[in-house]
Parts: C-alpha cells; structure tokens; sequence
C-alpha cells in the first residue's frame, strides 16, 4: 500500500509502498495526544517509519530497527527528536 512518509535526509516527503503487519510493525495504544508514538514499522532492509499520533507524516529514518530501540515507544521518540533536530 503507498504511503507519504517525510524523508528528513532529504528534506521532502516521498511516497512509499510498505505493509503494516504484526511481523514488521509495532502498535502502541497509549497514545492520547499529538506528538505520542503510535506505531513504528521495519521496512526496506533496515529503515523505520516512526509515525506519531494525530495528522503528522510518519518519519522515514534510514539505517536503524524496531530492535534497534527495543520495540519501545520511549525510544522511538527519543530517535524521532534527534533525527529531526538534525
């Protein structure tokens, strides 16, 4: 399925195509806010898409796994602000 992700090495959003499954995804339910973590997926043989809650892109980051961070959402924004403020 295609999906707009913001690609910050480049600074521009691209289209993906990538599956959500319980083998490639992890799903967080304790988000109540924007800026939370709701879901970070492994694709494209070492890459993670970190999206947050609300109506924000989900963020491609480059040379990283969900076992990278643990599979833990705390982690996930902790790389998403890092990558960002890069």
């Amino acid at each position: 399925m295609e999906h707009t992700v913001l690609n910050p090495q480049k600074g521009r959003l691209k289209t993906i195509n990538v599956e959500f499954t319980d083998e490639n995804s992890t799903w967080f339910e304790n988000c109540w806010e924007s800026g939370d973590i709701e879901m970070i997926t492994d694709y494209n043989n070492g890459e993670l898409q970190i999206k947050e809650y609300g109506w924000t892109y989900p963020v491609r980051i480059h040379d990283t796994s969900r076992a990278a961070i643990g599979y833990k959402q705390k982690q996930a924004k902790k790389l998403l602000r890092q990558t960002l403020r890069e």
